[in-house]
């Protein structure tokens, strides 16, 4: 085994391969931890552009939502204009605040309500759209809230009650209702909130390349040594790559200030076993299948992002893509890092369920190492006069 993990290193591609899996590490690691880095702290990049119409209530609350929402507001637009830069994505939101607001608000007619329109521009991305939604949510509440005070403290000095008194009054009864969120496993930051999706990516993708390199290798080093002793040496290789490249890329996400609420030692055990994991689940494709095991581990890569959980919640998908995410390794890869990095329950069960995968992986390439038979090396024999 020995002398066959020797040859394995004599080869280029074997080399190239762990260095590949290694680099998805640390490009993956400094690029986004980096790049998330405050991306909350940012939103006054937004843009949102208040088109008002309207010189009553509409100047009211243009100066209200300029002073409160944590974005820059644009004003001095016409219509046109504004939905101009919203279709070239200069603006995220447009709010028109019609000329008849006031006349609309103030009206006795129970059917009659004012209105303001919102415009998104949906083609930008997602958290763009979600950021902009609640917005609206939110300005629609303060507004309502507001026309609600102004009508009561309106309608009590009618009735005689002092003006001041009205207005502290019609306050108090309209915040009477006060909601309180609680969090629990805070997460800092965006780039740490992206971490299991990030780890996720480089670890199957790195591991994915460099079992490519890997059976290149095994090809190239031929009846130079047994089948057992080339898988054996596979083994090795996999178990020293997975722990020193885990290594690597746990000490990055410390460095660029990734959260580890159960510490660094069980994180980096944990991407250990998650890679390693993934070196046996994608080789296993290429002992089977030779070199096409590689489209299969495309296929692998692109249904375990969608249903592994990091980008989506399992919850929402498919039942086919839900139940199919129960046997994929990605799915518990997820899960384990999630409680690792962020907070959660014990990651003992989705570790036993990757060490399950692996051992059916690994399995699954010992049967098929066995049944396939192993070139015999051809011994030339020496020319009658040299023999003697």
């Amino acid at each position: 085994m020995f002398k066959a993990f020797k040859l394995f290193f004599k080869k280029p591609t074997t080399i190239i391969g762990i260095i590949t899996a290694l680099m998805f590490q640390i490009v993956f690691s400094v690029v986004w931890m980096t790049a998330y880095s405050g991306v909350s702290e940012r939103s006054d990049q937004l843009k949102i552009a208040i088109v008002n119409e309207d010189q009553g209530a509409g100047k009211t609350i243009v100066d209200t939502l300029a002073s409160s929402l944590p974005f820059e507001i644009v004003t001095g637009l016409t219509a046109s204009q504004a939905q101009s830069q919203l279709n070239h994505r200069d603006l995220q939101m447009v709010m028109d605040i019609p000329a008849d607001f006031s006349q609309r608000l103030t009206s006795a007619s129970a059917g009659e309500k004012a209105e303001i329109q919102y415009t998104i521009n949906e083609a930008n991305p997602m958290t763009v759209k979600s950021i902009m939604q609640g917005v609206e949510q939110k300005v629609s509440a303060m507004i309502s809230q507001q026309t609600a005070v102004q009508g009561t403290t309106s309608v009590l000095a009618q009735a005689g009650m002092d003006t001041a008194a009205a207005g502290q009054l019609s306050t108090a009864i309209h915040n009477k209702v006060e909601s309180k969120l609680t969090s629990i496993h805070t997460v800092n930051g965006m780039n740490n909130q992206m971490l299991p999706m990030m780890m996720l990516l480089a670890s199957f993708v790195g591991s994915m390349i460099m079992g490519l390199n890997i059976q290149q290798s095994s090809g190239m080093i031929g009846a130079q040594a047994g089948k057992w002793s080339k898988f054996g040496a596979r083994v090795l290789i996999n178990v020293g790559t997975a722990l020193f490249v885990s290594l690597v890329g746990t000490t990055l996400v410390v460095s660029f200030g990734g959260q580890m609420e159960q510490g660094f030692l069980p994180l980096w055990m944990y991407e250990s076993l998650m890679m390693l994991t993934f070196m046996f689940f994608t080789q296993m494709f290429l002992i089977v299948f030779g070199m096409a095991g590689m489209f299969f581990n495309i296929i692998m890569m692109s249904l375990q992002l969608v249903s592994s959980g990091a980008m989506m919640p399992r919850e929402m998908l498919s039942s086919f893509y839900h139940d199919l995410s129960a046997v994929l390794p990605a799915t518990y890869a997820v899960n384990g890092i999630m409680s690792i990095q962020l907070g959660g329950p014990d990651a003992g069960k989705a570790a036993l369920a990757l060490v399950a995968i692996l051992i059916v992986c690994a399995g699954v390439s010992v049967l098929v190492t066995a049944l396939r038979r192993h070139p015999v090396p051809v011994v030339v024999a020496a020319p009658a006069g040299e023999a003697a």
